[in-house]
């Protein structure tokens, strides 16, 4: 077996991966990615609608700073998220935005003068400043105070991963393609690297490094519809969940995204809705209203698509051989918006819908869409369990999104996730030298070896995609947008006999090299592992945030389950993962649980939250009324960061002056702009 070393190895080609290697290469380290793909195609690309960061350029984004940033990530978690890492994100957001531009990301930019927007299903004017010509542009998205999502049209995903592979090409970062990281290689305290199998000529490699990043996205694809590609099938988080000691973190934590467009599941952007557009339903009514008045359609995700799930629910949905399904109205946008702004749209619309968007309203439904829960790491990306081993993007629980991310935040996670940690990468490799018995190397390859060997020349029976399909049918049946007890214990029974099933597969295709069937039966057990995961974790969750709605249990129990959810696979013959918790110190957050503001308030308290909220009231009486803001949050809550990004952002908002009550940048079409 080949055996290749490098200082940096890094598992996926996607955004949060590429960024991570950029960052080791930078300082000098030998850096090296594995991609199933070439890097280009990653589903990165797939992002449509933009990525936050509080720069503040266009008027509605006037006054925004980290503080709003941090407050929307925060409470758009749920409460779920480490506030810590979301302070983080929120101080580098404005850093890689503009990191990027350098790099050759067109941005949509702002035009001085009047422009008309949706508001509410109704055409307004902006007044953009003189000084913000030029500068970068922002669009409303779900659940935030201000319009900061930055963006490039509907191709913000495609034009980031273009500029950051050319990046990477421009640093000689070598990217071996259309190879698949099967196994970790581990003594149980350090993580040394992966054995991996090439998908083209079957050969087996191990690949040795100082540390190893997983960035290969979320596990989508456990489920039967999903706007996920097709590679993200979960494997990364298996990898770490086989070694028996790493941990992964709140996998019950799935979000389903309420346009994906109805039968394929193909996601339009939540910038349809950010930009004004409508959800209506059988009747042509606009329901959003009537459940979330003050958010509507902009509420946060996970609420939406609940409420288009009740809406169905009572007869509302229009029916189609697919089953029922809303409608999304972007029509009142116009035809210049549609083909300038959401040209991806209209182009998805016209060749897997037969339909003009700019005339015609899009059958949508809410469809699984991104993986909160992923490998648990510490806030520098590591593995508390194994050292070595690094994490970044939608495969890592950072944990940054809690129980439901906000739109827009995944996004620049990955490039803002990718320059923090990437950072940490290449402190460890520079403070740790590559020690391993090439005797461990090959007791790991081995045993994938055997497992191979046993798939081509064993007895088994089971067909492999019989079983994939169930085991998919399953999680969209049981454990999706709703959940309740009696059902997720259905789904643990029912996947528990698929992977007994799934231990006697037996394949038609012998071939040991280019063989998409055995490639699907080294990923099934894997797959199989992870959706019990999730299903476990969702089982014994007996309370509803975020994303994890149960419907036998609808308040959010910051009482009990303030914690986070840790998985771990006991030993090869296990058929379900031990669960632990890992509690949330009320004591220690700049923002205790409150409110979220969708709903009725019924979340049960945590006995902290007060004492905690008068020690931060405490504090900022001590400071003074002359403490910055900046003060004020580094005494209630300090963070660490690498010391190039701890420098304070600039943004225009600081020197203009802030929009007034009454003239907020928006007047009625047909009234002068003041």
């Amino acid at each position: 077996m080949k055996i290749i070393y490098t200082d940096a190895l890094v598992v996926g080609a996607g955004l949060a991966g590429l960024r991570v290697a950029i960052a080791a290469k930078e300082r000098g380290l030998a850096t090296l990615v594995l991609s199933l793909i070439p890097a280009k195609r990653s589903h990165s690309a797939a992002a449509q609608g933009g990525m936050q960061a509080s720069l503040g350029n266009a008027v509605k984004g006037m006054g925004d700073d980290e503080d709003v940033h941090f407050q929307d990530t925060v409470k758009g978690s749920d409460w779920g998220c480490d506030q810590n890492v979301a302070r983080m994100f929120a101080h580098c957001a404005p850093k890689a935005v503009r990191e990027l531009a350098h790099w050759g990301v067109p941005w949509t930019r702002v035009t001085q003068g009047p422009r008309e927007v949706i508001v509410n299903a109704e055409k307004v004017t902006l007044q953009e400043a003189e000084a913000a010509h030029g500068l970068i542009n922002a669009r409303d998205f779900g659940g935030t105070k201000k319009w900061r999502t930055c963006y490039t049209a509907d191709g913000t995903g495609h034009s980031l991963l273009y500029a950051m592979d050319n990046k990477a090409i421009s640093l000689n970062i070598p990217v071996h393609e259309r190879i698949e990281a099967l196994s970790l290689i581990h003594d149980g305290q350090r993580c040394h690297g992966v054995i991996a199998r090439c998908l083209i000529t079957g050969e087996l490699r191990a690949y040795v490094a100082k540390a190893t990043t997983i960035a290969t996205g979320g596990y989508g694809r456990l489920y039967e519809v999903s706007t996920n590609a097709i590679i993200c099938e979960g494997i990364g988080q298996a990898l770490v969940l086989n070694t028996g000691v790493a941990t992964l973190g709140n996998m019950e934590a799935v979000q389903f995204h309420p346009t994906a467009i109805v039968p394929v599941g193909i996601l339009t952007t939540e910038g349809c809705r950010g930009d004004g557009g409508l959800l209506r339903d059988k009747d042509g009514h606009r329901f959003m209203p009537d459940y979330e008045p003050e958010k509507k359609e902009l509420a946060s995700r996970d609420v939406v698509s609940r409420r288009m799930t009740e809406h169905i629910r009572k007869g509302k949905g229009v029916d189609s051989p697919y089953g029922p399904h809303l409608w999304l109205d972007i029509t009142l946008l116009g035809r210049k918006h549609i083909e300038t702004n959401l040209r991806e749209v209209q182009e998805i619309c016209e060749n897997f819908l037969g339909i003009d968007p700019a005339i015609d309203w899009i059958p949508v439904r809410p469809t699984q869409h991104y993986s909160m829960g992923g490998i648990r790491t510490d806030a520098t990306g590591q593995s508390p369990q194994l050292q070595g081993l690094f994490s970044v993007g939608e495969a890592a629980c950072w944990d940054m999104h809690g129980f439901n991310r906000l739109g827009g935040n995944s996004l620049a996670e990955t490039v803002v996730g990718g320059m923090i940690i990437g950072k940490y990468v290449a402190d460890f490799c520079e403070q740790h030298s590559l020690d391993i018995n090439t005797q461990l190397i090959s007791q790991f390859g081995q045993a994938l070896q055997a497992e191979i060997d046993e798939l081509i020349e064993g007895q088994g029976q089971e067909n492999v995609f019989t079983i994939k399909a169930e085991m998919q049918r399953i999680m969209m049946d049981y454990v999706g947008i709703f959940r309740n007890g009696p059902e997720l214990d259905k789904a643990v029974a029912e996947l528990k006999v698929l992977l007994m099933r799934a231990r006697q597969l037996g394949l038609r295709c012998k071939k040991r090299h280019a063989n998409p069937e055995l490639v699907e039966a080294l990923r099934l057990k894997r797959m199989l592992k992870v959706a019990l995961t999730v299903a476990c974790g969702a089982a014994a969750r007996t309370e509803s945030r975020g994303a994890h709605a149960r419907e036998d249990f609808p308040q959010r129990n910051d009482r009990d389950w303030l914690k986070r959810t840790l998985a771990t696979w006991p030993d090869a013959d296990a058929l379900t993962p031990e669960l632990s918790y890992e509690t949330l110190d009320v004591m220690a957050m700049e923002l205790p649980p409150g409110y979220r503001g969708y709903g009725i308030d019924n979340a049960i308290a945590h006995p902290d939250t007060a004492m905690r909220e008068q020690q931060i009231s405490d504090i900022l009486r001590e400071l003074g009324e002359g403490a910055s803001r900046e003060q004020q949050q580094q005494a209630i809550m300090p963070f660490e960061l690498p010391p190039s990004l701890i420098p304070a952002n600039q943004r225009l908002s600081d020197t203009l002056a802030a929009p007034s009550a009454e003239a907020k940048g928006e007047t009625s079409i047909g009234e002068p702009a003041q």
